[in-house]
Formats: structure tokens, sequence, C-alpha cells
């Protein structure tokens, strides 16, 4: 059995059995699974797996980091049962925002290898021209050029059919509405610029090659379209009349609403880019820079691509994920090899150096869930480096003309005219490796947390050992039931990005200051307060999960940043029933935010608390 079969095997096991598995499929990284049961997975077990270096649930869509082999793993699984590809998230009640950013997530993975193929074609194309190897003229630069140009002219046929397969109507229907806005005929209405009607109604000519929302929102559209006409038609003729009136309705509106709104936000796009281009340029870099391993960790990345894409259709380059993306992703492998050099720990070293190389050519995942992110030090460092290079990618105005994978393969994509913008580039690569090593080497803390301590042959000795160590205790801020950070819905408590603790799930709607010492800050919206206490022990009591979003309803705050507080004075009341009602959990993350500060944190095992009771045990 080989390497990539018993991963699949206990992959499998871990997620609950086949029977367990309703679709599967991979993108570059990772495999993505829709669940029938999600509970049903072990992640203790699921992480435990050699070559498995993360975990994801997001929204009922559960994600195993594999790294580049991920499409090996993947097609192992799909011999053990007759899985379906549409990997879809939970069907529970999220927001608006979270709603669109998964759809165009999910349009989008699909066409990015494809994206990237052809603009790596094109950044071929800059490096032979430059060298002198091919001229514009050549049959072979025009015949490649045409390939290239394929993937972005026919860009609303494939985003139609990755559309119909989110929006769960017929794809070829879709596809031959996306057909439409590219036809010759069409086009050569725009280039004529006289006035059209359809069906007596005015059609705005808008060129729609390498347009990117009308398709999507025609689509969108044409799935309501279709249901209706599915339930109209009589059986006997459905084979025909469903796509007939799916097609015949959904034309005229795409042509003189739906599409032309699309072009417009487009428009509105340019404007925006227009104004930071000129004004602002390094905002996006330093942005993107120092978020990214945040947008990568929830997926969020994809969900700029259609911006990117019309950046290229408006202003001819791009600067919204290249420059900031290359920069974050060099910061990745700059901090592995960091610690690689600076660990104690064999495994540790071993996955820094293979996850560092993979940075190197822009996949990060392996990386952030394998190294930065589990040591948390390591992750600002690279946060840190990304923004400071960031800053410099924008102030030098540094600029993609084509779509690639954010590594240092990505160099020639930065080739045009002006050679100051590739010479940036590379100056930005080589700073990216540098800073984030030099922070990481000095200040990721990286020979205390990837040391393992020598063995200990007896289990209990450990407990003793930091028993007669000195420690604080921190008391209960809320009265409730305890439950394990593990179990929180939420990756940036439960992989402990923030720090080690513990969470309660209230049964009353008060927090009390856990021990005497200042408000080291308390949010506007009164959903969170952090507390300080006089030995530099650091708490964040969060109370609920996203409950930002309610922008303090149901929240009254009874003390500002500065304030000294004694231990059980009132910090904020909170009404648990308005804010379940309004669809959020209200368990509550009690966060030692500066947990590498101290030997240990240690939560209390009973199941339930009342407040002041004794939470957690801090070692010093």
């Amino acid at each position: 059995m080989s390497k990539f079969e018993t991963m699949a095997n206990e992959i499998v096991a871990g997620v609950g059995g086949v029977s367990n598995i309703e679709a599967v499929t991979n993108c570059m990284t990772r495999l993505r699974f829709t669940l029938k049961d999600v509970k049903k997975a072990d992640e203790n077990t699921l992480k435990n797996i050699k070559g498995v270096q993360g975990l994801v649930n997001k929204n009922g869509q559960f994600q195993i980091v594999i790294g580049t082999n991920v499409s090996d793993v993947c097609d192992e699984i799909k011999k053990l049962g007759n899985f379906s590809e549409d990997v879809k998230a939970s069907e529970e009640k999220t927001g608006i925002i979270n709603a669109v950013l998964g759809a165009i997530t999910a349009i989008f993975q699909p066409i990015v290898p494809a994206i990237c193929g052809a603009g790596m074609i094109k950044a071929v194309l800059a490096l032979a021209t430059t060298f002198k190897l091919l001229n514009t003229a050549d049959q072979t630069y025009v015949l490649l050029a045409m390939i290239a140009d394929s993937a972005f002219y026919f860009l609303p046929i494939f985003l139609a059919l990755s559309s119909a397969r989110r929006f769960k109507c017929n794809q070829f229907v879709a596809a031959v509405l996306g057909a439409m806005l590219i036809h010759p005929t069409f086009s050569g209405l725009v280039a004529a610029k006289e006035a059209v009607h359809f069906f007596g109604l005015p059609v705005k000519l808008v060129s729609y090659g390498s347009s990117v929302v009308p398709a999507i929102l025609i689509v969108w559209l044409a799935s309501y379209i279709e249901k209706l006409a599915n339930k109209i038609s009589p059986k006997s003729v459905k084979v025909f009349l469903v796509p007939l009136l799916t097609i015949l309705i959904t034309a005229p509106f795409a042509f003189s609403l739906v599409g032309p709104l699309g072009s417009f936000v487009g428009d509105i796009l340019y404007v925006v880019f227009d104004f930071l281009n000129n004004q602002a340029r390094w905002v996006i870099p330093v942005l993107m820079g120092g978020l990214c391993p945040l947008f990568v960790m929830t997926g969020m990345h994809y969900s700029f691509l259609p911006v990117q894409l019309a950046q290229y259709a408006t202003l001819g380059y791009g600067t919204l994920l290249g420059p900031g993306m290359l920069v974050s992703n060099l910061s990745q492998a700059g901090a592995c090899f960091a610690v690689a050099l600076r660990s104690k720990d064999k495994e540790m070293k071993s996955t820094a150096v293979s996850s560092g190389t993979t940075a190197l050519f822009g996949i990060t995942e392996p990386a952030l869930y394998g190294v930065t992110m589990p040591l948390k030090k390591p992750l600002f460092c690279v946060m840190a480096s990304g923004a400071i290079v960031g800053l410099f990618a924008g102030l030098t105005n540094m600029r993609t003309y084509a779509s690639a994978t954010a590594g240092l393969t990505a160099l020639p994509v930065y080739i045009c005219d002006d050679l100051s913008n590739v010479r940036n580039a590379a100056i930005a690569m080589v700073a990216s490796i540098v800073i984030s090593f030099v922070l990481t080497y000095f200040f990721g803390g990286v020979g205390a947390n990837t040391e393992k301590p020598e063995a200990i042959e007896d289990p209990n000795a450990k407990k003793e050992t930091k028993q007669l160590n000195n420690y604080v205790e921190i008391d209960a801020p809320v009265s409730g039931e305890v439950v394990a950070l593990s179990e929180v819905k939420d990756e940036v408590f439960s992989k402990e990005i923030m720090g080690k603790g513990v969470a309660v799930r209230p049964n009353e709607g008060k927090v009390v200051a856990p021990f005497d010492g200042v408000v080291s800050a308390i949010f506007p919206t009164n959903h969170a307060v952090g507390l300080t206490n006089a030995e530099g022990v650091e708490v964040l009591v969060h109370i609920g999960l996203d409950t930002v979003e309610l922008n303090g309803k149901h929240y009254i705050g009874h003390v500002k940043n500065g304030d000294q507080v004694k231990k059980g004075d009132l910090l904020v009341e909170f009404d648990i029933d308005a804010i379940i009602k309004e669809g959020y959990d209200v368990i509550t993350p009690v966060i030692i935010t500066n947990t590498n500060n101290f030997v240990d944190v240690i939560e209390t095992e009973n199941k339930e608390v009342n407040k002041l009771d004794c939470l957690l045990k801090v070692f010093r």
C-alpha cells in the first residue's frame, strides 16, 4: 500500500468513514469535504496523521490541509467511494456578506488553475521578448498570445459554467448565456455603436470580454428562472421547454439590466482603483501583505480574484493580489527557515524546511498550519514582514501584468516596459525572506516553543512538577458550563492563535473582573474586554462569536480603557436570549493572550463554574 493510500484510509476513518462523506474535492493544498455529520470527524485523530498539516472547519465545509500532494491523496479517497465533487458549505444561517464571499470563492476556485496557467504563458512571452528570443511578429508569439488570452477573453463562459454549479442550474444553458455576451455578432453591435433594442428593451452596448460580475449575476438570475420553468413545464416537454424559457426570459434582462449593472460595478471599481493608485497606492499592498495569512485561513483570498481581474480589465495591470500576496508568501518562507535553524526539535526542523521550500513557490498552507500558526509568534513576524515590504511595494508602485501563483516563479509577471517594476519585485522578494527570517530568529520565541521537554515516564509527574511552580489563578468572569477551547467554532480561538484558555457557555448575562487589575482594552461594541493584572497576565474575555457584527446591540459596558478594577467588579452586561435570537453563539472564550510569556496554562477540571471560581492556572 502506497503512502497516499495509507493517508487516504486514515483520513476517511478520521472523518467518520465512507458513509459520512457526501462530497470531496481538492484545491491546491486542501482536501475539501462535505460531511453528513461534522461531529463524527475526530479532529485529534486527523491532526496526528502523518502528512496532515492542519484542519479548517468553517460553515460546515471540512478542510484538511495536506500540501502539494493533495491531489494524490484525493484520488485515493475517491477510489474508496462514489462521492460527489460538489462540495458545499452548510445550510446554516450565515450573514449576507459571508454568503456572497462564500459564493465568489466557490465560483473562482475551479477557474484559478486556468487563469494562472494562462498568466504564466504571458509571463514567459514577456521574458522571451525581453531577451530577444521572440518578437511580436513571430507566428509562434502570436499563437501563444492567443492561447493565453483565451483564458481571459472567454472568462464569461468559464464563470457561467462554474456559477451554474454553485447555483445548481444547468451548466450548458449557463454556458450559452455566458457565450452570448462575447458572440462576434454582439461584439460587432458594440463596435458599431448604434442603438439596439431587444423585445422593445434598450440594450446597453458593453464589451463583456474578460468581464467578471455580469456572467455571475446573469447565471444567478437564470437559476431562479430555471426553477420556475421546471415547476410550470409539463413532463413531456421539459427537455426542451425548460432551457427554452430559461434562455428567452434571462437574455433580455441580461442585455438590458443585469449585464449593464455588472458593468456599472466595474466602472465603480475603476474609480476606486484610480483613486488609490494616484492618492494612496501603498494602502492595498500593506493590508494584503500584513493580513494575507488570515485571508488564507478563511479561504477569503479567492474572494479578491474577481476584483483583481477587474483591475486587469480596466487598468491593464493588477495591484490587489500580486504584490501583497508575494511578500506575505515569501515572508512565510523566511519565518520557516528561521524556525528550522533555531528549533531543537527534529520533527519541527524537518517540517519547517519542507514548508518553507513550498512557500517559496507560493504554496503557504503547510507553512501556515504546520509551523507559523501553531507557534504563534512566527505568524506575527510574518504579518509584520508582509506589511513592511508591502509598504515598499506600494510606494514603488509594484504591479503585475498577469495572474500567477505568488512565489519566486512569479517574477516574470512583473516584466513590462518599465524595468524598474521587475527590479522592485526582485528586491521585495529578497527583503521579505530576510526581514521575516530576522524577525522570527530574534523575536519568534522559537527556541522555547519548539523544543520538546525531556521525556517523562510517569504522566502524573508532569502535573506534580507544575504544582511545585508558582502560578497565578484566573477566576471565572462569567458563570456557566465550561467548554474546551478546541470545541469553540472559531479557528482563531480553537487553534489557540490568540493564546491558551478555556470557554464558558454563560447562564447569566454579566461579566465581572476575574482579578484586581486594569482594563487594557474594551471594544466600542462592548463584546470583548481585555484586562491585565499585577503579575502581567493578560486576559481577553470575548462574549460570543462574531458578535462584533451586532455593533454593541444587547451589550452594556460599565468600564472604559485604563480603568482600575477590583475582583468582582461588573464589567459588561449582555442579553443572552436576545443575542441568541439574532443568530449568534454566546459562548465566551477566556484567553491568556500572552501565553508565550508563561510556562503553561491549565484549565479547571470542573464542568460548571460560578463567577469567581478558579477557571485557569497560569504557571510562571
